[in-house]
């Protein structure tokens, strides 16, 4: 068994790969355990803080960076897809996660990282990623993920703002502000860069995937790091935990059922009908941990992602087995992975 490098997997990757478990989860893991034994404090957190930021920055450049403008233009014609895909991300799901915040199963505190969690855009690379294993739309996918990413850089902040009735005002302003100079400046950045960079992207994607989610660990790393000195597992229990497992399970499956109900029932191709589920059944880690960074003080936002983190990990383990159900398809079923427009559109 080879790597994407071509080289041998050790026994452990192979391991992790047939219980369907990303290494990358267990550096997440091992983010909040260090956190947990090792937070930083004062002075050290203060410069933390100042790398994040940098480092956040870094993140969306390279995200706008690696986007093809090409490959969003060959998708962008689907108009009726899409706003399946963004109804399902940005209104259903956040109708789920107010339901389940308002449903006492959760403490506050959960509840409420549960309605950030549903306020996110979907994942760019994983969404694509398993389109395309699954032989769907992924030209499509490309667009809709893309344009997910795009507008919840405006529509989380506000979706967070109605449905965790966070204060108007300045405050909300200032969280725009910081949105705009974080993440989208750094994207417009890299997609302009593009003509530049674009091909030592293209022949360096280990390392720019080791700059990605280093990144992310990094940033997961200084908002538990927060939230440890803020006191994180006096709040948080066990029992907690297990049962904050259940409920995003439970999510992920009411959320695939209704989009894949939902494709059929409105007579889109089976390629279409992957591209939405995958597309609109998910939620980004990428994008979901710097915001929290921005929207919410720092101990609070270490709490807030733990949701995302429980369910980014169960999405990918049940993508990853409906990506290969989806794949035992007739092949004639399948036009080069990308239909051509159903009568439906």
């Amino acid at each position: 068994m080879t790597n994407e490098s071509g080289g041998v997997t050790n026994p452990v990757s192979k391991l992790l790969s047939s219980l369907k478990i990303d290494g990358y989860i267990l550096a997440l893991i091992g983010m909040v355990v260090l956190a947990s034994i090792l937070p930083v404090h004062g002075q050290v957190a203060a410069v933390l803080g100042v790398v994040v930021k940098l480092a956040i920055a870094l993140l969306f450049f390279l995200h706008g960076a690696k986007l093809s403008r090409e490959a969003v233009i060959a998708g962008i014609t689907h108009w009726r897809l899409h706003l399946t895909i963004l109804a399902f991300t940005f209104v259903m799901f956040p109708i789920l996660g107010l339901a389940v915040s308002k449903s006492g199963v959760l403490s506050p505190t959960m509840a409420a990282g549960m309605v950030f969690l549903a306020c996110l855009p979907s994942t760019v690379q994983s969404s694509i990623a398993f389109t395309s294993i699954a032989r769907g739309n992924v030209a499509a996918a490309v667009c809709a993920a893309s344009a997910s990413n795009l507008l919840g850089i405006f529509l989380t902040p506000v979706l967070v703002s109605l449905l965790m009735h966070k204060t108007g005002g300045a405050g909300d302003w200032k969280s725009i502000q910081d949105i705009i100079v974080q993440l989208l400046l750094p994207f417009i950045a890299g997609q302009l860069a593009r003509p530049v960079v674009g091909g030592w992207i293209e022949k360096h994607k280990p390392l720019i995937g080791y700059v990605d989610r280093g990144s992310i660990l990094l940033v997961v790393y200084s908002a538990f790091s927060a939230a440890v000195v803020g006191g994180l597992w006096k709040r948080v229990s066990p029992l907690e935990l297990v049962t904050l497992l259940v409920v995003c399970g439970v999510l992920l499956a009411v959320v695939m059922i209704a989009t894949t109900l939902g494709a059929r029932a409105l007579g889109f191709s089976k390629a279409d009908e992957i591209a939405i589920v995958f597309c609109g059944s998910k939620k980004s880690l990428a994008t979901g941990v710097p915001m929290a960074g921005i929207l919410f003080p720092g101990a609070t936002a270490g709490v807030l992602v733990l949701p995302l983190m429980i369910f980014h990990q169960i999405q990918l383990m049940a993508c990853s087995i409906l990506a290969q159900h989806y794949a035992k398809r007739p092949a004639d079923d399948v036009t080069d992975g990308v239909q051509e427009p159903s009568a439906a559109r």
